[in-house]
């Protein structure tokens, strides 16, 4: 398999199919470390919810902040800002998280649109190999001092070199498109989980300040 894969990459000129290469490995790592962060950083809003909303409803909100800290995720660090400004007014503790969102969500949407870049790379680097293929093998076709017998053989090579230069920019380019729309729609379900899970909690601190303890907090 690793003969066949070497034999089409040399086949389709190792100047351009090296190019595509660098795009690939470019794709793969944002891929791999995009998706370790963002599937390692994803709670389960509805639980973590749930567990805020008893905590405050018994007045616990350092509880609440203790499992924000455990739970080391960026709707977790977003609430806990909000949280350990409890005894301050309502307006601080809504810019406390405001500014802690500003901080979290540029992180997560963090080199993601960089694959659509890398994929249109790859596609146009594959049409320029196939240009380039094609006008040399007809350029050398062309030419008088060219045996007759030999065109053939220059002509099937410069397609070849089009062909498999065309398809491994498609491949990447299709790597990092999936790639792409994976990573997006998770980030877009993250920071919507943070928006909603915000709100739910601001409005729980407001609505049953007299339930917390605030010695607690301030301790």
């Amino acid at each position: 398999m690793f003969a066949t894969l070497w034999k089409h990459y040399n086949d389709g000129g190792l100047i351009m199919m090296s190019v595509i290469l660098v795009w690939l490995v470019f794709s793969v790592a944002i891929i791999g470390e995009r998706a370790y962060y963002l599937y390692g950083s994803s709670i389960n809003k509805d639980v973590f919810i749930a567990t805020m909303q008893k905590c405050i409803l018994a007045g616990d909100v350092s509880k609440a902040v203790k499992m924000c800290s455990a739970a080391n995720a960026p709707l977790a660090r977003i609430v806990q800002a909000g949280l350990v400004k409890v005894n301050r007014s309502d307006e601080e503790v809504q810019a406390s998280m405001d500014e802690a969102a500003l901080r979290e969500i540029p992180r997560i949407s963090k080199r993601t649109g960089y694959l659509a870049l890398l994929a249109n790379l790859a596609m146009l680097t594959g049409l320029l190999g196939t240009v380039s293929g094609l006008i040399r093998s007809f350029g050398a076709v062309s030419g008088e001092s060219v045996d007759a017998s030999q065109k053939a053989r220059i002509l099937a090579e410069g397609i070849s070199e089009a062909m498999n230069c065309t398809a491994f920019g498609l491949i990447v380019a299709l790597v990092s498109l999936v790639g792409y729309a994976l990573l997006n729609g998770k980030t877009q379900a993250i920071e919507d989980d943070i928006n909603e899970a915000s709100v739910q909690v601001l409005n729980l601190v407001v609505n049953n300040r007299q339930k917390v303890n605030l010695s607690a907090v301030a301790a």
